[in-house]
C-alpha cells in the first residue's frame, strides 16, 4: 500500500491502526478513553480513527465498513487518483446485505477498492460451514463481478504478496478484486465466549502455525536473524508496550464541557439537522453539562414521579378524544 492509499477496517482495528504508522501511544490513549487517543478518547476500542494516515476507521457494525469503502474509492475516482481502498471484514460479514450490495455497486462503477475477508472459520461462536453455503470466500464475489484470490492469512509472506498483487491490479485496472485470508482464531469472540464449539485440539494444532512464530523461525531458518536476534525483538515490543500504556495512563480524560464538540443538532433551540451551535451556546451547553455531571445540577426534564401522570393524562386525552359522539335523542 502507499501512503495515500486508505485502509477502512473492523471493530478489530488495532492492528491496523499500528500497520498504517498510528503511534502505539495514541493506540493505547483511545483504548483508555483518553484525550490523546487518536479519536481523542471518544472512539475507544471499536472506533480508532487516524485520517492524517488514511487510516478511515474501524466500525462496530458488522458489514457496516463496506459501503463506506465503496464511497472513499468513488472519491478516488471522481478526483482521478491512483489510491485504492483496502477494506478489510470477517467471514462472517460476508453474509450481510451490504457485501452483496456494495461488490455489485463496485463492480457496476468499477471502483478501485480490493474487499479482503479475514476467513479465521467462525462468526462469533459459529463455525463457516454453518452460517456460509459457499464455504470457498473468494468466490462468492463472483456472480457480482469481483473476481476472486486468496491468500494463506497464517503465512506473512504469502498474505503480504497476494494483497500487493491485488492492490496493483485494482490499480491499474480501476476494478474491485476479492482476497480471502485462510487463517484461525486462536481466542473466543469475546471474554464471555465458553469455546464449546471446537476443541482444544484444534486450537493447539492451528497454533502450531502461529504467523508471529511461524515467520520468526523463517528468518532464522534463512540466517535473517539469530536467536538473540528475536529475544531483543521481543524485548524491544515489550517495553514499547509498556510506555504505551504509562503514556496513556498519564493523559487525561475528555473535559466534560468539550462533551457537545462535533456534535451538529445540540438542543431544540438549534433548528434542523444541519445547524451548528455557536461557541457561546457550546460553552453554556458544556458548562451545563459539567454541572450535570458534578452532581451540582440535576438533568431537566419531568421526574420519575411525574411520568406516570403524565402517561396517564395522555391516555385519557386520547380516550376523551375517541369516545364517539352520543346518539341524538
Amino acid at each position: 500500500m502507499r501512503d495515500s492509499d486508505y485502509l477502512i477496517s473492523t471493530y478489530r482495528s488495532h492492528g491496523h491502526a499500528l500497520v498504517r504508522g498510528t503511534p502505539p501511544e495514541n493506540v493505547m490513549a483511545e483504548l483508555f478513553g483518553r484525550v490523546d487517543g487518536c479519536s481523542r478518547g471518544r472512539g475507544g476500542s471499536m472506533h480508532m480513527f487516524d485520517m492524517a494516515r488514511r487510516f478511515m476507521g474501524g466500525y462496530g457494525i458488522v458489514g457496516g465498513n463496506l459501503p463506506i469503502a465503496a464511497g472513499i474509492a468513488l472519491s478516488s475516482d471522481y478526483q482521478e487518483t491512483e489510491d485504492v481502498t483496502l477494506c478489510t471484514f470477517g467471514d462472517g460479514a460476508s453474509n450481510q446485505g451490504t457485501f452483496g450490495e456494495t461488490l455489485n455497486l463496485a463492480a457496476l462503477w468499477r471502483l478501485p477498492v480490493v474487499f479482503m475477508v479475514t476467513n479465521n472459520q467462525f462468526g462469533m461462536g459459529t463455525s463457516l460451514r454453518r452460517h456460509s453455503a459457499v464455504t470457498d470466500l473468494r468466490r462468492k464475489g463472483e456472480s457480482l463481478g469481483v473476481p476472486g484470490m486468496r491468500c494463506d492469512g497464517m503465512d506473512v509472506l504469502d498474505t503480504h504478496a497476494v494483497l500487493a498483487e491485488a492492490i496493483e491490479r485494482v490499480r491499474e485496472d480501476r476494478r474491485p478484486l476479492l482476497v480471502e485470508a485462510v487463517t484461525y482464531r486462536f481466542r473466543g469472540h469475546s471474554m464471555a465466549d465458553p469455546e464449546q464449539y471446537r476443541s482444544k485440539e484444534e486450537v493447539a494444532q492451528w497454533r502450531e502455525r502461529d504467523p508471529l512464530s511461524s515467520f520468526g523461525q523463517l528468518l532464522l531458518r534463512e540466517g535473517v536473524l539469530d536467536e538473540a536476534d528475536l529475544q531483543r525483538i521481543d524485548a524491544e515490543a515489550i517495553t514499547r508496550v509498556d510506555a504505551a500504556v504509562a503514556f496513556a495512563d498519564a493523559s487525561p480524560f475528555p473535559a466534560p464541557e468539550s462533551l457537545y464538540d462535533d456534535v451538529y443538532v445540540l438542543d431544540r433551540e438549534v433548528e434542523g439537522w444541519y445547524s451548528t451551535a455557536t461557541a457561546g451556546a457550546r460553552s453554556q451547553l458544556g458548562a451545563v453539562a459539567a454541572e450535570i455531571l458534578s452532581g451540582d445540577r440535576a438533568p431537566a426534564g419531568p421526574s420519575n414521579e411525574e411520568i406516570p401522570q403524565q402517561l396517564s393524562s395522555a391516555l385519557a386525552a386520547a380516550e376523551d378524544a375517541g369516545e364517539p359522539p352520543e346518539e341524538p335523542a
